[in-house]
């Protein structure tokens, strides 16, 4: 039996340790052996343990590169070997349990192939992998990000979407020798009436914009206003609302959302930031928040809007910005220790990191002593102790519980 395990203040994502138990006859654990993350001079947070049709241990970590990739246990000698090299990612933080970015194909003398989705700047890609060989090669799929992969006989199901899809599982079938699609078809859509929508569907721009920090840049995926119906002003720069997702440590994916298209279709900019401390770009682009929460989004999520302004691609007088759960922190945070925004709205956000702290459940409880820090840094980064430096207008949405 393989799992993963880790010790507070660390999130799995941050730093944890890969077993492996034996049982006795008794069906008890009388042996176990730990095969990544026992080094204390190595940071790496494994994830995604799996056993081949050949009693091989998989598992993805970011040891090396910084990246989540694919690695394989040798139980005989007790080795640790990479399968494939790539700046990439082939995992994420694992939020929700039973994610599947990989997987075996079959089970016979050809199982030594792997299906994996890995996301490489802004974009997922499936690929093929002959772990004996370590030969890779892409597959070309309709989709811009994909979650999950199982595989059936010859065939792989992927859960994905892309920026006029919606989340939707395909089954790909492949040929004889496993190595190229033969067909693709969609068997579950969220909206399978979409299409009709299709022509007011704004188009993101995958973009990196610099940070306060010389020469460092941030990620994002602009949207610019569109409508097949309507032509804008040429002598006008649309309004802007920058989206800032939660987490924190999540990812904008540049996917079909229709609550951007509302803003798209109605003469509006939308940029959905990744800001520092996001996942999809590596260990050290999601290290960038810690202890540093309400200071790096903010940090970013003004840089990129500034951006925007002075590459022409909106108007700098009207700014705004939104979020939800820790984005809506982000937002309540830009709104009142910057003076970058003329408005924004917070949908379930926080206002009060002690608050929060108090009342994390087990999961999480340590999740944000990590992101802030000290008792003084809870104070001066929570909105709440701080309204009257809010200078424009802000709608809240608050509920009875964050979902």
């Amino acid at each position: 039996m393989a799992w993963i395990e880790w010790s507070d203040p660390n999130m799995s994502w941050d730093k944890a340790q890969l077993w492996v138990g034996y049982f006795s006859s008794k069906g008890e654990v009388e042996k176990r052996i730990c095969i990544a993350g026992g080094d204390p001079t190595i940071v790496e947070s494994p994830t995604e343990p799996k056993w081949s049709s050949k009693g091989e241990l998989f598992f993805i970590t970011d040891r090396q590169s910084g990246f989540w990739n694919i690695y394989k246990w040798d139980e005989q000698s007790n080795v640790v070997v990479q399968v494939y090299s790539l700046d990439a990612e082939f995992s994420k933080p694992m939020w929700v349990y039973g994610v599947s970015s990989y997987a075996f194909l079959g089970n016979d003398d050809q199982s030594q192939k792997i299906v994996c989705c890995y996301r490489q700047n802004g974009k997922s890609y499936v690929g093929l992998l002959d772990h004996d060989s370590g030969s890779f090669s892409k597959i070309d799929l309709p989709f811009s990000a994909v979650t999950n992969i199982v595989s059936a006989d010859g065939s792989f199901y992927v859960e994905g979407a892309s920026a006029s899809l919606p989340v939707s599982i395909a089954k790909v079938t492949l040929d004889e020798k496993r190595t190229m699609a033969t067909d693709f078809s969609i068997v579950w859509s969220s909206s399978e009436d979409i299409k009709k929508y299709t022509p007011y569907f704004s188009l993101p721009e995958f973009m990196e914009f610099p940070t306060v920090i010389p020469g460092q840049h941030a990620y994002a995926y602009f949207y610019p206003p569109y409508n097949h119906t309507f032509q804008g002003s040429s002598d006008e720069k649309p309004p802007l609302l920058v989206g800032t997702h939660g987490g924190p440590t999540d990812e904008a994916r540049g996917i079909l959302d229709l609550s951007v298209q509302y803003w798209t279709s109605r003469g509006w900019a939308f940029v959905d930031v990744n800001y520092g401390g996001s996942a999809g770009y590596g260990r050290e682009y999601r290290e960038r928040l810690l202890g540093q929460w309400g200071v790096v989004d903010v940090n970013d999520c003004c840089s990129c809007a500034t951006f925007l302004v002075a590459t022409g691609r909106v108007d700098a007088q009207r700014l705004c910005v939104t979020g939800e759960s820790a984005g809506g922190f982000t937002t309540l945070a830009c709104l009142a220790f910057r003076q970058t925004f003329k408005a924004g709205s917070s949908l379930y956000g926080i206002a009060d990191l002690a608050s929060l702290r108090a009342g994390m459940h087990k999961f999480e409880a340590y999740y944000i002593d990590n992101l802030v820090g000290n008792k003084q840094a809870y104070f001066e980064r929570s909105p709440i102790n701080f309204v009257e430096r809010f200078t424009c207008p802000v709608i809240l949405f608050q509920g009875l519980d964050d979902p």
